[in-house]
């Protein structure tokens, strides 16, 4: 699977992404680094461990990279967690959103799969 099919599957952008980034090798090289990347896991560690202050750093980073590689499944459910998490306190929506985030990224991370 090439890129612009990758963007396809997975509800986003590929021109969009493309006029960002300028290249398809830019593109290629930050989705390609987007698995190894530690802020899912930060956030999943911040959920386990109790600490909303980590789990909202992670969130919006999250969302951040994803608006930029136009990841836009994902950002709009990390936008979500994010805003909940604002105040730096969980609510009772925060693990709803954040399953809805994990949903999310673990689709995304298939499909990278199948595209490498």
């Amino acid at each position: 699977m090439n890129l612009e099919e990758l963007y396809g599957k997975i509800g986003g952008s590929y021109d969009a992404v493309l006029s960002r980034l300028g290249s398809e090798d830019m593109i290629r090289r930050f989705v390609m680094k987007f698995a190894g990347d530690p802020t899912f896991g930060n956030l999943a560690r911040g959920f386990s461990e109790g600490d909303a202050e980590a789990a909202f750093r992670a969130a919006h980073t999250l969302k951040g990279v994803c608006s930029n590689l136009g990841f836009d499944r994902l950002f709009t459910t990390a936008s979500e967690l994010t805003e909940d998490l604002r105040p730096r306190k969980f609510t009772d929506r925060s693990e709803a959103l954040f399953s809805a985030v994990k949903s999310e990224y673990d689709a995304l991370i298939a499909a990278i799969s199948d595209a490498e």
